[in-house]
């Protein structure tokens, strides 16, 4: 069945401590705790830097079962590179243990710089390599540059789906080549929110869809008031039922309808403001009327943290003490 997984950018923000986080949690659980209040995240540190197998591994084994990571892919390809000669930058990165994941690989996001205009043929050939696979994955993963030796792990524990979304910030990107060309890779467009500063399009180009809110009026420090997490909440359901937001801002024509659904990730990376990104996706989450449902205090039972010390004492005052 369709699914809808709603999470946040990122998990890892000093400003969250003693908010988002409980005061008793150690830094080491964060990862344990975010996952156990949303169903999936994004991770951005595939996006700086090639990260290494035990990372991927850790990562899995903090996380409980059913959740799901999305990627940021890495930077070197989309920003310095710019899909210029991309095959060996794509092998390093794969062979950097995303296969690690196993069944808690989500989509891989490929966003591109403001500066990068659509250059359709370097396109076409990135789409044309990217794995659709597991096992396409680890094949490609194998002709990583020999420097990578002792750092390297591609050996998929099974074959699943592998999906890609394209985030765009150039306007030479809203032209129907550039839709046609997704909807022939099954690639999803980006549908982003960037409080204006650059633009977008919410054509449905893949058989899932990606959203990433950014920020309604400041880019990546903006809230999302009740009213607009209720507009937003109305286009994902309308995409996870298998058709399109009234409305819709398109590129190109309405994609066909899906009978079965589509599953939808949406992720909050409004994150440079204290609790913006968390409590955003935890009222987007209620209003969808989707899981984790686990509070704070059943999060940390779970856990084996005890309540923070101010809690204690906020507990323990009663009248006439």
């Amino acid at each position: 069945m369709a699914e809808i997984r709603v999470g946040i950018s990122g998990w890892n923000y000093p400003p969250w401590r003693g908010n988002f986080y409980p005061q008793t949690l150690t830094q080491q659980l964060e990862l344990a705790y975010a996952s156990r209040r949303f169903n999936a995240i994004e991770i951005n540190g595939t996006f700086y830097s090639l990260q290494r197998p035990s990372s991927f591994q850790a990562w899995y084994a903090a996380t409980p079962p059913g959740f799901v990571f999305a990627l940021k892919g890495g930077r070197f390809l989309t920003h310095m590179l710019k899909l210029k000669n991309p095959r060996q930058a794509l092998a390093n990165y794969f062979a950097s243990g995303l296969l690690g994941l196993r069944e808690k690989l989500g989509p891989i996001l490929w966003q591109f710089p403001a500066a990068m205009p659509f250059h359709e043929d370097r396109f076409q050939q990135f789409f044309e390599l990217l794995p659709r696979d597991t096992l396409e994955l680890a094949r490609l993963a194998r002709e990583h540059a020999p420097s990578r030796k002792g750092r390297v792990f591609f050996e998929p524990d099974a074959r699943r789906t592998v999906r890609h979304a394209v985030e765009f910030r150039h306007e030479t990107f809203l032209c129907e080549r550039f839709v046609a060309l997704l909807r022939k890779h099954n690639i999803a467009l980006v549908v982003a929110d960037v409080a204006g500063k650059y633009p977008t399009a919410e054509d449905v180009t893949a058989d899932w869809i990606y959203v990433r809110l950014h920020g309604s009026r400041q880019l990546y420090t903006s809230g999302y008031s009740p009213r607009e997490i209720e507009a937003w909440a109305a286009k994902i359901r309308a995409w996870h039922e298998g058709g399109e937001p009234t409305a819709a801002r398109r590129i190109a024509g309405p994609a066909k309808p899906a009978t079965q659904g589509q599953d939808v990730y949406v992720f909050f990376d409004n994150t440079d403001v204290k609790l913006r990104a968390p409590v955003d996706a935890r009222r987007m989450a209620k209003v969808l009327d989707i899981g984790p449902s686990e509070n704070a205090s059943r999060v940390l039972a779970e856990l084996g943290i005890k309540r923070s010390v101010q809690n204690r004492k906020r507990a323990a005052r009663k009248p006439g003490r």
